[in-house]
């Protein structure tokens, strides 16, 4: 007499990346992710909206360095504005220096993507984020993603200021609108240079110092708050090159702020042209700062 035979055994589905088996939808068919998923810019730029998604619910976990982002503008408006702005101008002053504030607080919101992204190395969040199958890329771009919300919340803070000093903008709204865009695309430059600083600190308190020593210079030899043309020796020059001088007279060309009565500008070729000179440079800057940082964090992950 023949033994029953066995009813045939379905193939489980394949295991994904992760190792979990594809969700079965109402059908009982696996799904699968979608083309657009398995395309690799799209799925880095999905990855990354992730990531910045997590940085930005993680700041209720770390409201201090938030609010630290939001009162220096108000110090710096303050400080500035009337200790020294009474001596250099007053209210005319007042409404120049705005240019330099702000490209000011845009540069130092790169002190936030260095100290944010050291807390998560120091914490071991990056190596949890190494055991995903996830891009490299993916982690730095949702970092310095994330961040340009804290420059836009900065930035509204530091122009609330200068509305309350007077300060106004004399232009229509598509040369402030691209003031926003030129903002933002430094603001995006800036914060590669902080995963940088990041990447090469051996840990926050060392990387929130690091990312302040070399913002002070950079931001105060130049134009900002005071004409270039005044300082000693090769200053002017470096001054007249420095990108955060640029930022500042493109900010004041787009929003129609003319300098006060007997104050020196400078007509080197960045001065002439600070919108196209501030765009190239952030663009160069990206590409710079991007290979350094996926370099550096391969070497420092890899250990």
């Amino acid at each position: 007499m023949n033994a029953p035979g066995r009813a045939p055994v379905a193939a489980a589905p394949p295991c994904d990346q992760v190792g979990h088996r594809p969700r079965p939808n109402a059908t009982g068919l696996a799904l699968h992710p979608t083309a657009a998923r398995r395309n690799p810019v799209i799925r880095v730029v999905a990855e990354s909206a992730d990531l910045a998604l997590r940085n930005l619910l993680h700041l209720r976990r770390t409201p201090g360095l938030l609010i630290t982002c939001l009162v220096e503008p108000v110090v710096y408006a303050l400080l500035i504005g009337y200790v020294f702005g009474n001596s250099l101008g007053g209210h005319a002053y007042r409404s120049y220096m705005m240019g330099g504030l702000i490209a000011q607080t845009v540069a130092f919101t790169a002190t936030f993507t260095t100290v944010g992204l050291s807390r998560d190395l120091e914490q071991g969040m990056v190596d949890r984020f190494r055991t995903l199958p996830i891009s490299r890329v993916a982690l730095l771009l949702g970092r310095t993603t994330s961040d340009l919300t804290t420059c836009l919340a900065s930035v509204a803070i530091t122009t609330s200021c200068g509305l309350l000093m007077g300060w106004r903008a004399h232009t229509g709204p598509i040369e402030i609108g691209a003031g926003l865009l030129l903002v933002l695309l430094f603001s995006f430059a800036m914060s590669w240079i902080g995963v940088f600083v990041a990447l090469i600190a051996p840990n926050v308190q060392v990387a929130g110092s690091l990312g302040l020593i070399w913002l002070f210079p950079a931001t105060f030899i130049s134009s900002g708050f005071v004409s270039g043309s005044t300082l000693p020796g090769p200053l002017p020059t470096v001054a007249a090159w420095n990108p955060i001088t640029s930022l500042a007279d493109a900010l004041r060309r787009l929003f129609g702020n003319t300098p006060p009565p007997g104050f020196h500008v400078q007509h080197d070729w960045p001065a002439q042209h600070p919108v196209l000179y501030t765009a190239s440079c952030s663009v160069l800057l990206i590409a710079v700062f991007v290979t350094l940082s996926t370099w550096r964090y391969r070497t420092r992950t890899s250990r």
